[in-house]
């Protein structure tokens, strides 16, 4: 009894400690941006070609000022609901939520929220308020009340901006894949280091391209492994999305044999919305790895296949299963 206590004692003190992240600095009490006569101060030269802009394209300016915290200049408008549109790069439309969204609204009878909005060749693109956009619509609004910025690089800040609802693992892929081909498409130049601010995370780009070979990827059991093996490239952007392409090819190779042993396992007759995490996790030898230098992506895939192959279905016991616990799953995913 005695060395067991000692054993598990010991056991317990070997349990690595998790990194914590530094703790965020308070910032001195008023010590950055404007003053209120600041941002409403007409001091600075405002975008001219832009006030223009909105008025021609059948909109109203409401005022200009310079936003609080770094002084950018900002346009208030009311611009025409036909006129705004959703970025072509974000996440798909929730039915379910503009409806709940044009209620909360028909009820107050106000629409109190303004998009941001970036004037693009005549129409105005909103990375941040698409179902408040397709809620006033539904609700037959003629104008909505946007933040109009003079700089376009704002429709590609969608993830940072978009806070009405939250993203799934899927959504975020899925924009992170399609902001990443409009930066292809418009001939960004520079790595894709550069451009690690608007993607957030790079495994956000591979799983973005696997879900779009795949639109019913379950991502979710092969994210944690995934964030450890990525990182941004030193590469044109271009040449960087062949490589997320040839990866995200790689993540199918890897689902196809871990859906061949969950198939095998529900023949057998256990059934789990986790059986797919409970494979991924029983190959997943990155569990055990101590902290050292970066896998190899194609290195660690190859291991994870071979292990996936060569699974031995006999040895699994349906209380193994049991213990997973309902592990994380994208509510969009399904278990194989």
């Amino acid at each position: 009894m005695a060395a067991a206590k000692s054993a598990r004692k010991t056991a317990t003190a070997k349990k690595p400690t998790t990194a914590r992240k530094p703790r965020r600095k308070k910032a001195e009490p008023k010590s950055k941006g404007l003053t209120p006569a600041e941002v409403a101060s007409d001091s600075v030269e405002y975008p001219t070609e832009l006030l223009e802009a909105v008025r021609t394209d059948g909109g109203e300016v409401l005022g200009v000022y310079r936003e609080p915290l770094g002084g950018h200049p900002t346009i208030f408008a009311v611009l025409p609901i036909d006129k705004v549109e959703p970025t072509p790069y974000q996440r798909d439309l929730s039915e379910p939520h503009v409806k709940r969204l044009a209620n909360a609204m028909e009820r107050l009878d106000r629409y109190l929220d303004p998009v941001i909005a970036v004037r693009k060749d005549g129409m105005y693109w909103t990375p941040n308020g698409n179902h408040r956009l397709n809620a006033s619509k539904l609700l037959g609004a003629k104008s909505i009340v946007a933040l109009v910025l003079p700089d376009e690089d704002v429709a590609y800040q969608i993830l940072a901006l978009n806070t009405e609802k939250a993203h799934n693992l899927k959504e975020r892929s899925l924009e992170v894949i399609r902001m990443y081909r409009g930066l292809v498409g418009a001939d960004r130049k520079g790595h894709e280091t550069a451009f690690a601010h608007l993607f957030e995370e790079p495994s956000f780009v591979t799983l973005g391209a696997a879900y779009e070979k795949r639109p019913r990827y379950s991502a979710g059991a092969y994210h944690p492994f995934v964030k450890v093996l990525e990182d941004f490239q030193e590469l044109p952007l271009k040449e960087a999305l062949a490589l997320r392409e040839a990866r995200a090819d790689r993540l199918l190779e890897l689902d196809d044999a871990v859906v061949a042993v969950v198939n095998t396992l529900k023949e057998r007759g256990l059934q789990s919305p986790y059986l797919k995490n409970f494979v991924v996790a029983r190959i997943n030898f990155l569990r055990f790895r101590k902290n050292g230098g970066k896998p190899d992506f194609n290195a660690t895939i190859d291991r994870m296949l071979a292990s996936a192959r060569k699974f031995n279905v006999d040895t699994v016991k349906r209380e193994d299963i049991g213990r997973m616990g309902g592990g994380p799953m994208e509510p969009d995913e399904e278990s194989a």
